[in-house]
């Protein structure tokens, strides 16, 4: 059975890739709650958060592809 060592762990990049995936989900869940909320009671604070979190996921995709090599 081959040795894992640490460095082949690393090079896997499980954390950036979890991060990732937690975001995304994330994102899924608030894009499902802003979009089930009665249009006619949507306050700017729903939509400022719906916002706020497509930008930090943008951000963080945007930074994600550009440390892959």
């Amino acid at each position: 059975m081959p040795k894992v060592t640490m460095e082949r762990v690393l090079a896997w990049k499980l954390l950036p890739r979890l991060v990732m995936a937690v975001l995304l989900w994330q994102y899924v869940a608030v894009l499902d709650w802003y979009m089930a909320i009665p249009q006619d009671i949507v306050s700017t604070q729903a939509t400022a958060l719906t916002a706020t979190v497509t930008g930090a996921l943008s951000g963080a995709f945007g930074l994600w592809l550009g440390h892959e090599r």
